[in-house]
């Protein structure tokens, strides 16, 4: 042999194991093999992720016509007898397979087949073909070594694709959660202001107009915005999200349009800017009445045009992006005082989504509680059945200053706080329960206020116990005789309470 084993071995591990030629090294380390080897053809054939049949993955040496017959013949299974529990051999090669072409002038006699191991497993096979059977008995002590170098690099592979698989799917499984959170049906509300909005938003998901969405703080625009993103022909796409507000005056232009480097001080690298990174997806636009008038002028383009340059940059950039703003400013009087543009108002006024307040939507204010209960309940590991009578008349006659947002932090803060398995009024947070968060006076003493408590108490209880005055009195840690005397007290028919 020419050439010693430890420099082939050596000359294969290295073009193996080189990251630079991830993609082409096992066709770069064939071809070294046949120069190493000085022999004719060499070839590696592997099972297919998943597959009991052989692939052929790399060849050098062989000609058009003998790659397409050893591939098809592969694939039929002829080498499956030269992997498992095998010993590497030289066989006469089929004539079909590598047998010459009057055109090509190619002829082959001799084919070494080397299973290649991974462990316990055979992961494919080493062909290596010559005219001379002697040549390739000489390979034969040192072949098994190239099978495993062979071999280090697909287990690589096969881990590199197993990973790759994973990553894959796990993001398709976390879009399709997305989907499914922000699908129409998780939106909550049975009121006749509610199901105008379900209607609209079913109407305009799938088109590509500019949504604006209107109403107060916590009315859930930003929900309303991801049940548009996630049902339109863009929910594959990037939902991108920006705060108008949260950003100074001075970096949301920086933050909208990114900026080349070198374009201010402090700029040493470029940033992409977050209507390139929503091209083909949404971008949703929250507070856009805070917006500076400069950056409407940018904004107005980007609607009009589909181009914005970045800061430092003459280069114009198109944006395919669907827009969806979003404000609880009054936008009309905004123009009026000079601090927003009528132009990018009608561009933006393409299609009006107002968000009603929870107070003009009261029906749907117990719909909401229950979701918010379930939701807590099971995210501080709690277990609460309901909600009691006077608690949920003490929400309905709340104004909700902070709309539906208010509302679940008061749900969560009464989770938090529960001590039983249903929620009370005393759990509700202090501005549910004061004149100044409910608009109304106090009525009546201390004593009547204290009897109001023990007599939900202990309605409470005897559902529990389904009329069961004995059971009730163990569920409230006191004794028979005494809830007995506080149900004659307070009136109460323990009869409504059974079945």
């Amino acid at each position: 042999m020419p050439n010693p084993e430890f420099q082939i071995l050596n000359s294969l591990l290295t073009i193996l194991s080189d990251p630079r030629q991830s993609k082409s090294a096992l066709a770069s380390a064939t071809r070294l093999l046949v120069q190493l080897t000085e022999t004719d053809a060499a070839a590696v054939l592997t099972f297919p992720h998943g597959e009991d049949v052989l692939n052929l993955v790399s060849s050098e040496g062989l000609s058009p016509t003998q790659f397409r017959r050893l591939n098809k013949q592969a694939a039929k299974g002829s080498f499956i007898e030269f992997t498992v529990g095998k010993e590497p051999m030289v066989t006469e090669a089929d004539p079909y397979i590598i047998g010459g072409d009057a055109d090509e002038g190619n002829e082959l006699s001799w084919m070494l087949n080397s299973p290649i191991e991974l462990g316990d497993r055979v992961a494919g096979v080493l062909l290596v073909i010559d005219s001379s059977r002697e040549k390739l008995l000489q390979l034969l002590p040192i072949i098994p070594g190239i099978g495993r170098v062979f071999a280090q690099h697909i287990r690589t592979e096969n881990a590199l694709f197993a990973e790759q698989n994973r990553l894959l799917e796990e993001n398709s499984k976390l879009k399709n959660e997305l989907r499914e959170r922000h699908d129409f049906s998780q939106l909550i509300g049975n009121s006749s202001e509610m199901r105008l909005v379900f209607d609209q938003v079913a109407q305009v998901a799938k088109s590509n107009a500019t949504v604006l969405l209107r109403g107060e703080s916590g009315t859930g625009k930003e929900m309303i915005a991801n049940a548009i993103h996630y049902n339109s022909l863009r929910a594959k796409q990037a939902l991108i999200k920006v705060n108008c507000s949260a950003l100074p005056e001075t970096l949301i232009e920086s933050e909208l349009f990114g900026y080349e480097k070198g374009a201010f001080t402090g700029a040493e690298k470029l940033k992409i800017g977050r209507f390139e990174s929503a091209d083909g997806g949404t971008i949703f636009l929250d507070e856009i009445g805070e917006l500076p008038l400069k950056t409407q002028v940018k904004l107005l383009r980007v609607l009009q045009e589909k181009e914005f340059q970045r800061l430092g940059s003459n280069d114009t950039r198109r944006a395919n992006v669907r827009i969806i703003a979003a404000t609880n400013s009054n936008l009309e009087v905004a123009i009026e005082s000079g601090l927003f543009r009528e132009d990018l108002f009608y561009r933006l006024n393409i299609f009006s989504i107002f968000l009603p307040p929870l107070r003009e939507r009261k029906a749907d204010i117990l719909l909401l509680a229950e979701h918010f209960l379930e939701k807590y309940e099971h995210e501080h590991g709690k277990r609460i059945r309901r909600i009691s009578t006077p608690a949920i008349d003490m929400l309905t006659q709340y104004h909700f200053p902070g709309n539906v947002r208010e509302l679940e932090n008061a749900i969560e803060r009464a989770v938090i706080v529960c001590d039983s398995n249903v929620i009370h009024s005393h759990h509700l947070p202090p501005s549910l329960q004061t004149a100044e968060g409910t608009g109304t006076a106090p009525s009546g003493s201390l004593d009547s206020a204290v009897a109001a408590l023990e007599k939900d108490l202990i309605q409470d209880a005897m559902k529990s116990a389904r009329g069961n005055v004995a059971k009730a009195a163990r569920l409230l840690d006191s004794t028979e005789r005494k809830i007995g005397y506080k149900i004659r007290k307070y009136g109460l028919d323990s009869n409504k309470f059974k079945g």
